[in-house]
């Protein structure tokens, strides 16, 4: 009965791919401009048309009245860890040693329907910390309609130095799981990156710098060698390769060997800044790991001054937005809960960047930078057809976005 009821499910889902809409929202933001009476027909898993209403529109075709309400592509979380939930819940250490990987993959199913829901249909997640290569079955089960959840573009095993990650034992006589992949040298490091692309990894990451130093600081990981040398093997198949990065040195060591992105970006100088817009190199900033990790340390957000690290990441961002660097929107979820990706956006525009920015970050922006600027993104003929409506404004009031009333992914209405 159960299998029966499945298939019945799923074969309804497969005929309404099939079926047209018509939405009539009162805003449609094309992931570029915002744009007052446009409508958008969806065929299928597609765009068939986008703009204003004209008489070649089919009366026939069933109609979403959306007055009141914004149509937007659906959100792209540019940095997500779907194999993690939030550090004041369990410890990452804890995850990753006392949490089976069937269990990993149980709360990463739930965690990739409830970013889903909160419309963010793409997600970019960069390192499964310990769960090997399960991101991989994760995105099949997703793309073969099995469970709910984003397109995911996965990163599989993220590349670390041997000996700067985690975790660690108190005894030399004991070597604990890892939660990235260790390298020791070039010839490892491109060994590891054709793995990790034989195993289905869309991106590259590497820690081009982590906190192994003594007192725990920052330190660069990697030679610039190292890192070009993973480049090098993996733009041959049209692969990016992105870091890990929060330090002068790790950032200016990543960006000179040809990474993609830096993940972080913590201490930004305007040398490294200006570097990053030379190189054309994009900045994903994760502001809402580094607020959430400093309250769950006590930090009581509103009152009181502000944690060195959070002010400091507040000039940095200002930095990087004066500076003019390409800033992608992803905030490091995992470290906080799923579902909650709006937290960086808000952040965003509270750290000073003007909500529309916000907003094309969170989809144009993402998705060329990412490689999928043809596919998604955007609401334009062609284009897949991942789509969401939120009532009001998010350009006025970025809030909205918490509560859409339609989530649409691949011309299917998951909400």
């Amino acid at each position: 009965m159960r299998y029966l009821f499945a298939l019945i499910f799923f074969s309804g889902l497969l005929q309404a791919q099939e079926k047209s809409l018509l939405i009539k929202p009162s805003q449609v933001f094309d992931g570029q401009t915002m744009h007052s009476n446009w409508v958008v027909v969806v065929q299928g898993d597609s765009i068939a048309y986008a703009g204003p209403w004209h008489s070649g529109i089919s009366k026939d075709l069933p109609v979403k009245n959306a007055i009141g309400q914004t149509l937007l592509p659906g959100l792209i979380e540019g940095h997500s860890h779907l194999f993690l939930h939030p550090y004041n819940v369990t410890p990452w250490n804890d995850q990753v040693l006392n949490e089976s990987r069937a269990e990993r993959t149980v709360r990463a199913t739930i965690h990739a329907h409830k970013t889903l829901l909160a419309g963010f249909t793409t997600v970019r997640d960069l390192g499964t910390e310990g769960a090997a290569y399960d991101d991989a079955g994760l995105k099949a089960s997703i793309n073969k309609g099995l469970i709910p959840g984003p397109r995911m573009i996965i990163a599989s095993k993220a590349i670390v130095a041997k000996g700067t990650y985690g975790p660690n034992s108190a005894s030399a006589d004991l070597d604990y799981p890892k939660g990235a992949a260790e390298v020791g040298n070039e010839d490892e490091m491109r060994n590891e990156v054709r793995t990790q692309i034989s195993k289905g990894a869309d991106v590259i990451k590497i820690y081009a710098d982590y906190r192994w130093a003594k007192g725990g600081k920052a330190a660069p990981c990697f030679t610039i060698a190292e890192i070009k040398a993973a480049v090098e093997i993996a733009s041959a198949g049209n692969i990016p390769v992105v870091a890990h990065a929060s330090s002068p040195e790790g950032m200016k060591r990543a960006i000179l060997a040809g990474v993609a992105t830096i993940e972080h970006g913590d201490d930004l100088t305007p040398e490294i800044a200006s570097l990053m817009k030379q190189k054309g190199v994009a900045l994903c900033p994760t502001l809402a790991a580094g607020d959430a990790i400093a309250q769950y340390g006590g930090w009581k957000k509103g009152t009181g001054p502000e944690p060195l690290r959070i002010s400091s990441k507040r000039k940095s961002f200002q930095l990087a937005l004066d500076s003019g660097i390409v800033m992608l929107m992803g905030g490091d979820v995992g470290v906080y809960a799923h579902g909650d990706n709006l937290r960086e956006m808000l952040l965003m525009h509270e750290y000073g960047m003007p909500a529309l920015d916000v907003l094309k970050a969170a989809t144009s922006i993402n998705a060329a930078i990412f490689g999928y600027s043809k596919l998604i993104g955007s609401i334009q003929m062609g284009m897949k057809a991942d789509l969401l409506l939120v009532n009001g404004n998010p350009a006025n009031d970025l809030s909205v976005l918490a509560n859409p009333t339609m989530v649409m992914k691949n011309g299917v209405i998951y909400k």
